[in-house]
């Protein structure tokens, strides 16, 4: 039996959360932008209004203003962000109970197994659309498909308030013409490879083979060229279910540049810190470590490490992060931000080998000084045991996202 999956996309989602709260705002050029005094000055969300001036996501405030001055920007409000993202949820929970959500403003709907109650995933697809503009005030576009890699492509064809089916029968017509990085993960660095071997669209790539794909693209070559092809048969997570986390990570832009050592180690630690707490409270520990450095210039490096032995522990990761920093780096530009991500995930119940040269006595008075912290941290608070060096100052902005995870690829 064909699937029937839809990919839901909410519509400049915080931008109209916006103007769902203050109907005023509506028909107004309007940006949700972060907070220019923790240098998170840039635009996050952006209405329809004001993308007719030319302003575009991750542009700096200034330059916003710049190209309209009676441009509206409002801080972020996750809350209402999180609530009306969660009602909208609860309408596609009325449709099917495989809903699996890719960000705060996008899912995946199966409804193969709903279309002898509601009809077929056109008529599921523009019955949501309705229900979400008249019980939210929100539009969506929706990409029908019968491959989630397809269904996506099609939220992304028509927008706003727009359904797109792409069929077995349409999709080469429909899609082989688009430019290849229109492919879910097809990021710039693959896109960049395709455009050196003269492949420039989403069809000129299916019609390679999937060998060359896999040689010039590793590993994820053979899986983006299926996707090409619609070969996807990826499953839509049903709703609520927790997908494998691949890794776990924490990036920080800091409030002021990082002139020396001394700063980046506090910063690291920091960081450290709270990918540590995640991992100990999701039972995974790392095998491998990297560490991402934005210089005042925008340049990114990243540097990364395999483990001799995996680890939970803030001291062991902060440590390994900062011999990363000291092995690699060099002090031609001042440091913006920095992010410490663990990968290469295990479980607690994992048997490892032990290595000779690896301290365990350590290994174990570090576990149980962190053990010990947790526990005083959950019984008066996270605040409650913290670095000497945080006294110093980190140059860390506050109310901050505590952790990222990484989503699974197909």
């Amino acid at each position: 039996m064909e699937r029937t999956i839809l990919h839901c996309d909410l519509n400049n989602f915080y931008a109209s959360a916006e103007c769902a709260r203050n109907p005023a705002l509506k028909g107004k050029p309007l940006a949700v932008g972060g907070n220019e005094k923790d240098r998170h000055g840039i635009v996050l969300a952006k209405s329809n209004e004001a993308k007719k001036f030319g302003i575009k996501t991750g542009d700096k405030l200034s330059e916003a203003y710049g190209k309209c001055k009676d441009l509206i920007i409002l801080n972020p409000d996750f809350d209402l962000y999180l609530f009306l993202s969660n009602q909208v949820r609860k309408i596609y929970a009325e449709y099917t109970d495989m809903i699996e959500p890719f960000g705060i403003d996008e899912a995946w709907l199966d409804v193969t197994g709903s279309v002898r109650l509601f009809g077929n995933g056109e008529k599921i697809a523009n019955e949501i659309r309705k229900r979400v503009k008249k019980e939210t005030g929100l539009t969506i576009s929706v990409g029908v498909s019968f491959c989630k890699s397809f269904a996506k492509l099609g939220s992304d064809m028509k927008k706003p308030d727009a359904v797109t089916v792409i069929s077995k029968d349409n999709f080469k017509e429909k899609i082989w013409n688009l430019p290849v990085g229109a492919l879910l993960f097809a990021g710039r660095s693959t896109v960049k490879t395709l455009n050196k071997y003269g492949i420039f669209t989403i069809g000129e790539f299916a019609n390679s083979s999937p060998d060359f794909a896999q040689k010039i693209l590793g590993k994820n070559g053979y899986g983006l060229w299926r996707s090409a092809n619609g070969i996807d048969n990826s499953s839509v997570a049903f709703y609520g279910e927790k997908a494998p986390i691949k890794s776990i990570g924490r990036g920080i832009t800091c409030i002021d540049n990082l002139k020396d050592n001394a700063e980046v180690l506090r910063v690291i630690k920091e960081l450290s810190c709270i990918v540590s707490e995640k991992l100990i409270s999701e039972q995974l520990e790392a095998n491998s470590l990297q560490l991402t450095i934005k210089s005042d210039n925008l340049e990114i490096v990243s540097y990364s490490v395999n483990l001799i032995f995996p680890t939970d522990n803030e001291k062991e990761i902060s440590e390994n992060a900062f011999e990363l920093f000291k092995r690699n780096f060099e002090w031609r530009k001042k440091i913006r931000s920095v992010t410490v991500r663990a990968y290469n995930l295990t479980g607690y119940k994992n048997p490892h080998q032990i290595d000779i040269g690896y301290n365990m006595a350590r290994r174990e008075k570090l576990s149980f000084e962190e053990n010990a912290s947790i526990g005083i941290k959950e019984k008066y608070g996270k605040n409650a045991v913290f670095s000497a060096e945080r006294l110093k100052g980190t140059k860390i902005p506050s109310n901050k996202p505590e952790y990222s995870v990484l989503p699974t690829a197909f």
